[in-house]
């Protein structure tokens, strides 16, 4: 009997230990996985732009799953890593679960959409791991504002964006400050020979009176010449609107930047050519700017008469900067005007041996089917075919290396095409969106381009650009005013920059500043599409004439 009852145990126990190990086998042969995420039917690896505001989040799994777990276990947040509430209803014998937020998202905003190890199958199995995705709303498409003609929204656009250069004049000056954020009493010599240019279109639409832009202009060139600090005529990057004192631009910066002394020159001229009637604070007006261009020892800048031009020049730190002035860049104003001189001209030789680089400006590679005459690959940032172009007019401008209109719009389609084909993959990157160059970007500045992509388009990259795809402009216009409105057009036209990429830029970005040199192309090239103004008016000046022709140079005036 006892050898009978210790069999009975033995047996009895092997049956209770096989019971407990196959119990642990089946729960874990319960737990479950999730074989795909949807949302509105696309599927989703890591995250996904475009998403509407109204989205159907759809979680299928490899087992029926323990319903009144499913809500408990699954969240929606918001960028502010707030809960958004949802519903869910099933589907495939309870295996999928399809979730709603109750309410509408808010567009171009980042959720995050997570799936803990709480989910459970119907029979009590867990999921295997968590889960978490995330994805970006959509852009609202609604129209912003009233559809208008073309031509009265080319007029709101430069009207609003003019208010740039009477808001932002320094009441001492009459110099444009530097930028809407900026401390106010840094002032920019290149932004005020823009905002000169743009003064003048005001007073022509009959945005501001003559009077008003003749005063302005006035109170710049009495500054200019009795109070602002000059190094061999030039001006420097930055000044004390107040007092004319330089404000470094960087610390070997301190002195001379004659780049930012051509572009403040070129809107003079356009002033003394504007202003040419028989009054007397006309006569004055072009008096003294004849003295201030006169006063330009454009040569002096060759270093040792090197044949090639140097940037800057600093009282106590000399020519520590060292930058040659080479091209293709924005810098060819400067060449034209040094070779025009009265007082202080170039020789031909600085053009060809140092802009031109005895001829290693040229590219004449193609991208995206357009033919490069000049400069680096795809073109550089847009700026390259503005800054010089506010005056000199690229319609039949060519020399031994390039025909300047084909340059300039070669160079824009590539710009515009890479934005279009968008091989960075930057969410909203359109034929309506597009336009690289320096601009602000989120936490600092850069100088965008194909080759410097970040990711940021400056609103003044298409709209300076209309002179060379005025339909391609005109559609990134339309898309900027009614469609990104409500984000981007404000007191001073359109701000500086903006991103819609909400993943790879950390949200969706605009921009609340403005910048002189930025906001000033946008009114002169838009009335040099309209008018040819500027360019008129630049071009009928003798010293350009002169220059144009010792360079080289066959064109119209």
């Amino acid at each position: 009997m006892k050898r009978f009852f210790y069999t009975g145990l033995l047996i009895s126990g092997v049956s209770l230990l096989s019971c407990k190990k196959n119990n642990k086998t089946g729960a874990q042969n319960d737990r479950i996985e999730i074989t795909a995420i949807t949302i509105n039917g696309q599927p989703v690896a890591t995250s996904v732009n475009n998403i509407n505001t109204d989205p159907q989040i759809r979680v299928k799994c490899s087992a029926p799953l323990q319903r009144n777990a499913v809500l408990q276990s699954v969240r929606l947040k918001d960028a502010g890593d707030a809960d958004v509430p949802l519903s869910v209803t099933f589907a495939e014998n309870d295996s999928t679960a399809l979730f709603k937020p109750g309410h509408q998202l808010r567009h171009l905003e980042k959720y995050t959409f997570s799936v803990s190890t709480a989910l459970k199958s119907a029979s009590g199995g867990s999921l295997v791991s968590a889960v978490s995705r995330d994805f970006a709303t959509s852009i609202d498409s609604s129209r912003k504002f009233p559809v208008i003609t073309d031509n009265a929204l080319l007029d709101t656009i430069q009207k609003r964006t003019l208010n740039y250069f009477r808001d932002f004049a320094h009441p001492v000056s009459g110099m444009i400050r530097e930028g809407s954020k900026h401390p106010p009493d840094i002032v920019t010599t290149g932004g005020t020979g823009f905002g000169i240019m743009a003064l003048l279109t005001g007073v022509e639409r009959a945005f501001i009176t003559k009077a008003a832009g003749l005063e302005q202009v006035r109170r710049i060139t009495q500054f200019l010449m009795h109070t602002a600090q000059t190094f061999h005529g030039a001006y420097p990057h930055w000044l004390n609107g107040a007092t004319g004192a330089v404000i470094p631009f960087s610390a070997d910066d301190d002195g001379a930047d004659l780049v930012e002394t051509a572009f403040l020159v070129q809107g003079l001229i356009c002033a003394r050519q504007y202003f040419n009637g028989s009054d007397i604070d006309e006569v004055n007006l072009r008096a003294d700017i004849n003295t201030i261009i006169g006063n330009v020892e454009w040569n002096w800048f060759q270093q040792n008469n090197q044949p090639v031009l140097y940037w800057h020049w600093s009282p106590d730190k000399a020519w520590a900067m060292n930058l040659k002035i080479q091209g293709w860049n924005e810098c060819l104003i400067t060449y034209v005007l040094a070779a025009g001189s009265k007082n202080s001209a170039i020789p031909k030789t600085a053009y060809d041996e140092g802009w031109a680089r005895n001829g290693g400006i040229r590219n004449g590679k193609v991208f995206y089917t357009y033919p490069l005459p000049l400069g680096p690959d795809y073109g550089g940032p847009l700026f390259f075919a503005h800054y010089s172009f506010l005056g000199l007019n690229p319609n039949g401008l060519t020399d031994a290396y390039a025909q300047y209109f084909t340059q300039n719009k070669n160079h824009t389609l590539i710009n515009y095409t890479y934005c279009r084909t968008n091989p960075a993959g930057y969410y909203g990157y359109s034929d309506s969106v597009w336009g690289l160059t320096a601009s602000n970007i989120r936490d600092g500045y850069t100088a965008g381009s194909p080759t410097n992509d970040r990711g940021f388009i400056a609103p003044t990259a298409a709209l300076s650009s209309f002179p060379y795809t005025p339909k391609e402009s005109m559609a990134a216009l339309h898309f900027y005013y009614y469609v990104l409105g409500d984000r981007l057009w404000k007191a001073y036209g359109f701000t500086d920059a903006f991103s819609l990429d909400v993943l790879k830029n950390g949200g969706a970005w605009f921009d609340d500043a403005f910048l002189a040199i930025d906001q000033g192309p946008v009114v002169v090239m838009l009335e040099n599409y309209r008018s040819g103004l500027l360019w008129q008016l630049f071009m009928s000046a003798p010293e350009v004439t002169a220059g144009l022709q010792k360079l080289g140079f066959t064109f119209s005036n």
